[in-house]
C-alpha cells in the first residue's frame, strides 16, 4: 500500500468514497446528505488534489483518503491550525493500519505547510473514531453542542 497525493483523475472514485463516508456517518446523527452532495464534493476534490491537500491510500485501487487544509480563519491566533477535514477507509480495508498511515501522512503534509496544531472532528456518538483519534494523541479541544428547535417546547411559548 502506498500513501500518495491524489490526482484530478481520482475525482469520481473519491466522490464515491466520500458519499460512502457521509452515508455511514448518518448512523451517528450526521446531517450531511450523502448522495445530494456528490456533485459538490466531486467538484471540490480536484481543487484539493491540485494543491496537494488530498492524500490517498492505494493498492490496486483507492483504499481510503484524507483531506487537509490550513485554517485561514478571521481571527488572529497564537498558533497556525491545520484541519483534517475528512478521513475515510473503505470497510474491507479497515483494521489494517490504513487509517493510521493516512492520518500520519496528513499530519506530515500539514507540518510541511507550517501548522503548529492539527484539529479534526468526529461525531459525538462515533466511539470507534474517537478511540482511534485518542490512540493517535488527539484530545478534546472544543465541544460542539446541538439542539433541535422543533423539539423545544419552551422556546415556542
Amino acid at each position: 500500500m502506498e500513501i500518495e497525493h491524489a490526482v484530478v483523475g481520482d475525482a469520481e472514485a473519491l466522490a464515491d468514497h466520500w458519499v460512502a463516508l457521509a452515508a455511514e456517518q448518518t448512523q451517528y446523527a450526521s446531517h450531511a446528505l450523502a448522495e445530494k452532495n456528490r456533485e459538490r464534493v466531486r467538484e471540490e476534490i480536484p481543487r484539493h488534489a491540485v494543491t496537494d491537500r488530498l492524500l490517498v491510500a492505494r493498492e490496486e485501487g483507492i483504499l481510503g483518503f484524507v483531506m487537509v487544509t490550513v485554517d485561514r480563519g478571521s481571527y488572529e491566533m497564537d498558533v497556525t491550525q491545520g484541519i483534517v477535514e475528512n478521513i475515510y477507509v473503505a470497510p474491507d480495508a479497515r483494521d489494517q493500519g490504513v487509517g493510521s498511515r493516512l492520518l500520519a501522512a496528513a499530519e506530515q503534509r500539514l507540518a510541511s505547510l507550517g501548522v503548529d496544531t492539527v484539529v479534526l472532528e468526529a461525531m459525538a456518538d462515533n466511539d470507534d473514531a474517537r478511540r482511534f483519534y485518542r490512540r493517535h494523541g488527539y484530545d478534546a479541544y472544543r465541544v460542539q453542542l446541538e439542539k433541535a428547535l422543533e423539539s423545544d417546547n419552551h422556546s415556542k411559548e
